[in-house]
């Protein structure tokens, strides 16, 4: 067993773990945050996009204790202070981003780091940015709208795949 301390979502947290406990069984069992979601088990899903340090990473690759004295933030850091959602939520929710919602959280994850390192990205940018994340339901599509639709963008040129 080892001791990690990090903070999660603003929130000094505490805990003894094996060492193969990986990120994103630590947020689901230990801390009961269940918005990071277990897609694939093997990192190529992006459903359990967090972000750790301000970089995004998937927390089905990395052991928690390598998260030991970071700033780990995860979807349900992400909704503005007073509850209500942030900007990108409100745009999943108003374009349709999103269908039976398992995806979401990491879709959410991944808009953020894209467009806290560029705010103003292009349609191809964020289709290039999405790669390493996968959505069984949508195409896509709606989800890039979206993510253009928070970047202050106009989404009505943008084309159907």
């Amino acid at each position: 067993m080892a001791s990690v301390t990090m903070q999660v979502n603003g929130k000094s947290v505490s805990k003894d773990v094996e060492g193969r406990t990986l990120l994103v069984d630590f947020l689901r069992n230990d801390l009961r945050l269940t918005g990071t979601h277990v897609g694939c088990d093997t990192s190529q899903c992006g459903a359990c996009v967090v972000h750790v340090n301000g970089q995004s990473v998937k927390a089905c690759a990395m052991f928690a204790i390598e998260a030991d004295g970071a700033e780990v933030a995860t979807i349900e850091g992400q909704a503005n202070a007073d509850g209500s959602l942030n900007v990108i939520q409100q745009a999943f929710q108003d374009h349709h981003g999103l269908q039976c919602g398992f995806c979401t959280p990491g879709m959410v994850m991944t808009a953020a780091a894209l467009l806290k390192e560029n705010p103003k990205p292009s349609e191809a940018e964020v289709r290039s940015y999405l790669e390493g994340n996968i959505c069984r339901c949508t195409g896509y599509h709606n989800i890039v709208k979206a993510i253009m639709a928070a970047s202050g963008q106009d989404v009505a040129a943008i084309a159907a795949e």
